[in-house]
Order: structure tokens, then sequence, then C-alpha cells
């Protein structure tokens, strides 16, 4: 929006725009190459461990020689948006203003595609910075419908991605996320009310009540992610986009009979054993 060459003064552009000055002349600084590196570890930890929170890391960080503080750890925690998953009250709130939807599945039994849609954010590190992925799962196949990749936590990519899927594959009955700012955005409900969809919402800090998607990210971290250095955001995109094919297509998955997810989400009959 702002154009540097333009006759009119920057300030001038930024006050026509309503947008501050200061966000106009402020450039990002790079994620320093140590800070990346405990990044790195942190999320490692964080799939072994998730009910680790700040003050663990620390200890756990410190026990392999890496030497920072829990503000610090807290500080880049924050920044890769993740936070121990245990239930604890009060302290994982959404945007100020969000509407909070009651949690839903907690007795319901899911016994087709489409009945439950789920989603989440994750970190994904590369050789030098990191990118976040959203990806969107139907609750009785763990079929990846649709999935982003972005350089900002914008909600913007999560809205991509929920109309990619509903776009190629219909609609659920229920769509349930976490109470992430994202997913309790104006942007991203409003998708979700236009199309009716009922909207379900994790009670605070619990992991189980979005256990494939978290079991998604362990797959896709272990299988993928954690044996690659991605070098920029198109490889990583590329082959994330290589692994939910074969993560969809062709990796049998034990919860579901040794089948895969394309096979359950599209009823392919179980071919028999050679």
């Amino acid at each position: 929006m702002i154009d540097r060459a333009h006759s009119l003064p920057t300030a001038r552009q930024a006050q026509q725009l309503g947008i501050s000055r200061g966000s106009v002349y402020y450039l990002p600084r790079p994620v320093p190459a140590a800070d990346l590196g405990i990044m790195r570890r942190i999320d490692e930890l964080h799939m072994a461990y998730p009910f680790a929170g700040s003050r663990m890391l620390r200890d756990l960080l410190g026990g392999e020689g890496i030497k920072v503080g829990r503000l610090h750890v807290a500080a880049l925690m924050k920044k890769m948006a993740i936070a121990a998953i245990y239930r604890r009250p009060n302290t994982s709130k959404p945007a100020p203003g969000h509407k909070i939807y009651p949690y839903l599945l907690r007795k319901l039994v899911v016994t087709r595609p489409n009945q439950v849609w789920a989603t989440d954010i994750t970190y994904i590190p590369m050789a030098r910075g990191f990118v976040y992925l959203v990806a969107i799962v139907d609750w009785f196949s763990r079929r990846v419908l649709a999935w982003r990749v972005s350089i900002t936590l914008e909600v913007d990519f999560c809205v991509k991605a929920l109309e990619e899927a509903l776009t190629r594959f219909g609609k659920p009955d229920i769509f349930n996320t976490d109470q992430g700012s994202q997913f309790t955005s104006a942007d991203f409900t409003a998708v979700l009310k236009r199309e009716e969809i009922t909207i379900s919402m994790d009670g605070k800090g619990c992991w189980r009540d979005n256990v494939f998607v978290e079991r998604l990210w362990r797959s896709v971290k272990y299988e993928e992610v954690y044996l690659h250095a991605y070098v920029s955001v198109p490889e990583a995109r590329a082959a994330i986009g290589r692994y939910f094919e074969f993560y969809n297509a062709v990796r049998p998955h034990s919860s579901l009979g040794c089948r895969t997810p394309d096979a359950i989400y599209f009823n392919q009959p179980l071919l028999a054993a050679a």
C-alpha cells in the first residue's frame, strides 16, 4: 500500500491510509541464528513432552548444555505459537472481543467423513528461519483436506485453507478449532457461519480435544520436517505438500485398520493382501 517512490511523503501516505507511521518505518529484524537453534530444539522437546512449560523446557535445555533463561524460553514459545498443553484455568485467552464457542465433541460418536473437521497451526523450522503450517483435517478419516504455509500468523492463510477445503470437499456438520485468535476471529468464523457449519472450540489448553490434529503434527514433523533443513519457503511448501500426498494416499494408519485416509474418506474397498 505504501509507495516509497511516490511524490507524496511516506508520512502523508500513512496518514491517508489511517495507519501508524511507526509501522511504515519499522523493518523487522531477522531472528538471531542462536535463537533459531533454540527454537528448533524447543519444537522437538514440545513434540516429545507437550506438557512442558517454559520452566521445564529451560531445565531440559540446560541439561543439554543450552543456557537460556525462562523468560527467553517463554518469549520464543510465544513467537512459535506453542504452549504447554494441559488443562489450566483462565490462561489460554483469545483476542479481546472474540467469541468463544462450546466444545461439542466430548461425547459425540463420529461415524462418517464430513461429520467433523478440525484445524490447528504448528511451527515449522527451516535451515534459516521458520514458517507456520495450518491444516484442515477430516476427523473420521484423518485425511488432510487442505493446508497452507505462511511466514506470519495473520488469519489470511487459515481462511484460504478453509475456503479450499469447502470448495473441494463440501462442508462438515461441525468444525472444531482451538481458541487461538486466528480461529476466533470474525474473518474465520464468518466463513463457517456463511456455510451454516456448527462451530466447536477446544477447552483451554486441553490437547485431547483436538488429538487427531496433534497426532498429525507429530507425524509430519518426525517423518518429514525434522529429517530436512529447508532452505526456502517454496522448498518447505513443496516438501510438505509431497508429504501430505504420501500421508493421505500411501501411509497406512494403524488406527484405521492399516488403511489410508484416502481409502476411508472416499470409501475405497480394502484390497486383499497379495
